[in-house]
């Protein structure tokens, strides 16, 4: 059995930086296009492990990240509730199955981090960023 690779700093910051520049980029697009947008990109996230080495175990969870991703098209927290299962499926890969970049063994675990930023961001109902910055005023409308 292979011991599970540890995560130094960089593997700990470099997914939140990840997840940071996302949600900066996301926040540029105007509703209903970013909510339409993240459900998209989740559908595909739930693709990403196919022959992770889960076997029928991956379809499955495709066929779930889907389903969340359909209810995402109305409402964010469908697509919280998807990234929070991605963590736990990056999580699973992490330990058992095989790391979503075959070549960064912690790359499963570095997913992981970043899925639950997005994921708590999403519960947020995925608020522009700038709107922070600028008179609490979204600038993308």
């Amino acid at each position: 059995m292979n011991a599970t690779p540890e995560l130094g700093i960089a593997e700990w910051i470099a997914p939140i930086a990840v997840a940071m520049v996302f949600i900066a980029a996301c926040s540029l697009i105007r509703e209903p296009a970013r909510r339409n947008f993240s459900a998209i990109v989740l559908a595909g996230a739930g693709a990403a492990y196919l022959n992770g080495g889960l076997g029928l175990w991956e379809f499955a969870f495709c066929s779930l990240i889907t389903f969340l991703a359909y209810r995402g098209l109305a409402d964010y927290r469908y697509i919280g509730i998807g990234w929070v299962l991605h963590t736990v499926w990056d999580v699973l890969h992490h330990f058992y199955g095989n790391p979503i970049v075959p070549f960064v063994p912690t790359s499963s675990a570095g997913c992981a981090i970043c899925d639950l930023v997005l994921a708590g961001w999403y519960f947020l109902g995925a608020p522009s960023v700038y709107s922070v910055f600028v008179n609490k005023e979204d600038p993308t409308g």
